[in-house]
């Protein structure tokens, strides 16, 4: 009679070897220059990582959800400039000092900017929803390098040795930092209150938020940066870093405030404006990510 492997203890070895090789990889790639070490992280992420962790189906599986008629051409190329873009983002945020110097001199524009400026002025607080698109962390750095009291709510990773020295890297950029939960989210109405800007990312799955529309389908999302802003009277600005033809360089967008009127109402807006900027940037949005939920067909077992 052969032991049943512990379904814990299989976890944990498997998260435990993801760690060590990831982090090999990245201390490796420090000792290169940025220019180079940026584009290398990013061919390792589409040739290595992407066909191991899956990615490349679920890329093809949320684009054949949401866009069936996509020409295969384009989701072919997708399917290696979406892991391409991930790979660059991770290595940009493990770089620290150099990173947040190039981030802080990435040109910031929109029509929201100036609403941005007014609020600092006026000692509003603001929410700036983002989401996982270009290096999402590049706006949170030019804002502190132009003095903004900037702080971040970040959800806390499943891979318990990965999540410790990721969350080191994401402080490195710029503190305060909340983590998803009880107590972070205490500090994080202080902060509000005290007139402080806020980060938050709001384009994965949401247990329990309302099932709102994102690419022509149901996706649960949820509505805390819309109920944050009602409570506190803080603007809510998208915001995003948008990933230049050159690989390194970024333009940080801000867009116009959503007008307050209910939750869902905001958030849908929210879920628009990011759907619009995606379908212009296919490739910089993590498709990689189970955005929607949909009910599978079970296959039928095949035919004794």
């Amino acid at each position: 009679m052969t032991d049943t492997p512990n379904p814990d203890t299989t976890a944990h070895l498997g998260h435990w070897f993801q760690n060590l090789v990831l982090r090999g990889v990245i201390r490796g790639l420090l000792l290169l220059p940025y220019e180079r070490r940026v584009p290398l992280m990013g061919w390792a992420a589409r040739r290595l990582v992407a066909p191991v962790a899956g990615w490349r189906q679920r890329i093809r599986d949320n684009l054949a959800y949401v866009l069936p008629d996509l020409d295969p051409a384009e989701v072919a190329r997708l399917t290696d400039a979406v892991p391409d873009n991930v790979g660059r983002t991770l290595i940009e945020i493990y770089s620290g000092e150099e990173f947040a110097a190039r981030a802080r001199q990435a040109p910031i524009t929109g029509p929201g900017l100036d609403a941005l400026e007014t609020a600092r002025a006026e000692g509003r607080p603001v929410i700036l929803v983002t989401a996982h698109f270009g290096n999402y962390d590049v706006a949170r750095a030019n804002l502190i390098g132009r003095g903004h009291n900037m702080g971040a709510l970040y959800r806390r990773m499943s891979n318990p040795y990965f999540n410790d020295h990721y969350v080191s890297a994401i402080s490195t950029i710029g503190e305060p930092m909340f983590e998803q939960g009880r107590k972070g989210m205490t500090q994080l109405v202080r902060h509000l209150k005290s007139g402080g800007v806020l980060g938050i990312l709001t384009d994965l799955n949401a247990y329990g938020g309302p099932k709102l529309d994102f690419f022509g389908k149901p996706a649960f999302t949820s509505t805390i940066t819309a109920e944050l802003s009602l409570k506190f009277d803080a603007a809510l600005i998208p915001i995003y870093s948008i990933r230049q033809p050159d690989g390194l360089s970024f333009e940080v967008r801000v867009e116009a405030p959503i007008p307050p009127t209910d939750p869902e109402t905001m958030t849908q807006a929210v879920n628009d404006n990011l759907e619009a900027l995606v379908r212009d940037h296919m490739d910089q949005w993590f498709w990689i990510h189970r955005r929607w939920k949909p009910k599978r067909k079970k296959k039928k077992p095949a035919d004794a």
